[in-house]
């Protein structure tokens, strides 16, 4: 008795293993498009009766494994190309936020999705703020940047260079301001936001008194004096989001 109901126990287990109760492929899939139908509804905002939601000749299903909008009519648009509701966020954060592409103001509370990932509000709830945060990944020599859960960029970086590397670890901007002198080094460092009580920061390449700036072949090399430099353009962008009191993982 003991040996059968143990094979029973193993055939039972093999079954459950390779033969789950639901799999996601078994989901109704009304419009054939290669997404189910809850998923359409929850997650893209696509028609689950509509094999081709925006009428542009390719299915939802195939234009989202490429990465083409769904909402656009317009055949071969990229999400992160397309803005389909004209509310100042891009089709593919839209789907990352789960905000609903088609609608400007998922939420209802008169602010465009846009409007409010852009001032740091959740677009899915009324008067939330979600919290920034800034990831520094000294091994691959990039800057991520998050709201909430979701990344909102990335940016290639120049940190410190092995005789005064970069220090790891969790902190918090403590400081900004848009040109800053470096008494050690007699250098510029342009949109200047402090760490560690200004012992070290973010920074655009920097400029010697003469107005040459660093070089941009330096971003990707770990060569600075323990800052973490970025290029021009990359610099603003991340001192324009980032208050003081933003988080800053360094890793």
């Amino acid at each position: 008795m003991f040996k059968i109901s143990r094979s029973l126990l193993v055939v039972v287990f093999l079954l459950f293993l390779f033969h789950p109760v639901v799999r996601a492929e078994a989901l109704p899939d009304t419009d054939q498009d290669g997404i189910s139908d809850q998923t359409e509804i929850e997650r893209y905002y696509t028609d689950p009766n509509l094999f081709d939601s925006d009428g542009d000749g390719y299915g939802d299903g195939e234009e989202l494994r490429k990465g083409f909008s769904p909402y656009n009519a317009k055949a071969g648009v990229k999400l992160e190309k397309s803005d389909a509701d004209k509310d100042g966020l891009n089709d593919r954060m839209e789907i990352n936020f789960h905000t609903n592409p088609i609608v400007a103001d998922t939420d209802g509370d008169g602010y465009t999705d846009g409007e409010e990932v852009k001032n740091g509000y959740d677009p899915l709830h009324a008067d939330v703020k979600l919290e920034k945060l800034i990831k520094v990944n000294l091994a691959k020599q990039e800057v991520e940047y998050f709201l909430g859960e979701v990344r909102l960029g990335k940016f290639r970086i120049s940190s410190g260079k092995p005789s005064m590397p970069t220090p790891k670890g969790t902190f918090t901007i403590d400081g900004k301001t848009p040109r800053a002198w470096s008494r050690p080094y007699g250098l510029w460092m342009p949109y200047w936001m402090s760490l560690n009580h200004g012992k070290f920061g973010f920074h655009e390449l920097p400029e010697w008194p003469s107005g040459k700036k660093e070089g941009a072949s330096h971003i990707g090399k770990p060569v600075s004096h323990g800052c973490i430099r970025l290029g021009v353009g990359d610099a603003k962008t991340l001192y324009d989001w980032a208050p003081v009191g933003t988080k800053v993982i360094i890793y």
